[in-house]
């Protein structure tokens, strides 16, 4: 009996499904832009709208707003795995990315990327405010050129500088409802900086290991956990004050007022521990930084939806 004759059907690969190819594609486009980052960004867009309104915003602006905002950082984090592909496949973290794991290729995801920057900016500019269109842009290019190319690869400072980008929906979000800018956005948009480095050097303190092997200076990877809990709890000190200076800039109420308190001081608890843990070992397993990186999502997000409710607490 021949060898063709004994096979079996388990030995011949079986044609995939053209719609479950559809949908592994579409999956790895989707993937391309970061849909947990955006939704981060959003969670600083949205509410601010309500703060800008001290009402609540037309739902078709709100629904315009977040499509543009979507696209734009979207835009953006496609653009970063491309320029970040060489150093994604080195680390845990990020070798589960399409393009290491070569499920679109560079050159696709260059143009996804830029095609959805193009649509964006059109988006929000037609939709939206061309204010709003133009500060889209700017943060992606920042990201992209600032952060990704120049910063990230050459400088500890690199989240520091380069994570201003990430603080643009604050004033996207107060624009698209005012068309104007204000000192209000401006602080709330200083409260995402000084928040970036305490949560993602917890974040890196993780994963310090790979960005060591992708020779990225991170912070974390090139210096001991001590010192960087101790930048931690400097940042952390000026992210509560910077939250807490918006009562009398914006003439915020009791409700913020005492959440951003109440958050500021759990903040500043979890991060204290986090450096009294650091001076003893480097073992992460002791140090526990994922801790601090969980709570300092918990804490963007209340303290962005309390400024949101005052105007309707006041």
């Amino acid at each position: 009996m021949s060898a063709l004759e004994t096979s079996t059907p388990s030995a011949v690969s079986a044609p995939v499904p053209e719609r479950a190819r559809t949908t592994h594609v579409v999956g790895a486009y989707v993937a391309l832009m970061k849909p947990r980052i955006i939704e981060l960004l959003l969670l600083t867009t949205v509410p601010v709208m309500f703060l800008a309104a001290e009402d609540v915003p037309s739902f078709w602006l709100v629904v315009a707003t977040v499509v543009g905002g979507t696209l734009s950082a979207g835009s953006a984090n496609a653009l970063n795995c491309v320029v970040d592909a060489d150093i994604d496949v080195k680390m845990r973290r990020t070798a589960r990315r399409p393009l290491p794991k070569h499920e679109v290729s560079s050159r696709s995801a260059l143009v996804f990327g830029v095609a959805l920057g193009v649509v964006s900016t059109l988006w929000l500019g037609f939709f939206v405010n061309w204010l709003s269109s133009g500060l889209a842009l700017a943060a992606n290019v920042f990201y992209v050129v600032g952060y990704t190319m120049i910063l990230k690869r050459r400088t500890t400072q690199n989240i520091v500088w380069g994570g201003a980008a990430g603080c643009f929906p604050a004033m996207i979000g107060w624009t698209a409802v005012t068309n104007e800018l204000a000192w209000t956005p401006v602080v709330l948009f200083l409260v995402v900086f000084f928040w970036t480095p305490p949560h993602f050097w917890s974040l890196a303190m993780r994963y310090r290991e790979d960005y060591a092997a992708a020779n990225v200076p991170m912070l974390p990877s090139v210096t001991t956990s001590r010192e960087v809990a101790s930048q931690i709890v400097t940042y952390s000190w000026v992210m509560v004050a910077t939250s807490v200076a918006l009562w009398p800039v914006a003439g915020m109420g009791w409700f913020y007022t005492g959440m951003a308190l109440t958050l500021g001081i759990v903040f500043l608890v979890e991060a204290y521990d986090l450096k009294a843990r650091s001076r003893e070992t480097e073992e992460l397993s002791v140090i526990k930084p994922m801790r601090l990186f969980h709570l300092s999502n918990a804490y963007l997000a209340l303290l962005f939806v309390a400024a949101a409710a005052d105007p309707f607490l006041r």
